[in-house]
Formats: structure tokens, sequence, C-alpha cells
């Protein structure tokens, strides 16, 4: 099942702000994150990985034009 970043944040009933604190990143980075502004690097990624039991594969990173 593919999940974009606000659906992996929703699973555990997560404000951004909550999310970025699990992850170790600010609210802003995060929120950047969900709005494709920018994405997470690898180091992110694993971060996102272990805090929220998904692998890279099982998210979606949306971009600017399907937003």
């Amino acid at each position: 099942m593919k999940l974009t970043l606000k659906a992996v944040r929703a699973t555990e009933d997560l404000n951004q702000a909550e999310a970025a604190k699990k992850v170790g990143v600010s609210t802003d980075t995060w929120r950047n994150w969900e709005n494709a502004k920018t994405f997470p690097d690898v180091e992110k990624l694993k971060r996102i990985e272990n805090a929220f039991g998904v692998t890279y594969n099982d998210i979606i990173f949306l971009t600017k034009d399907t937003i």
C-alpha cells in the first residue's frame, strides 16, 4: 500500500509538528516535504522509516504538479 507523507502521519493521528519531532526535523521541514517544496535526504528517509514502520517503497512523494 502506497502512502503520502500526510497519510503516514495520519496513521498515528499526529499533526505536522508531532511528526516532525518524531523524525527529528523542524515543523517547517516536514511541511515542506508534504507540500513538495523539498524532499528528505537518505538519512531523513531512514528516520521516517524507523519512526513510522514504513519503507521508502511505501511512500509516495508528490510533486508540485500532483498536489
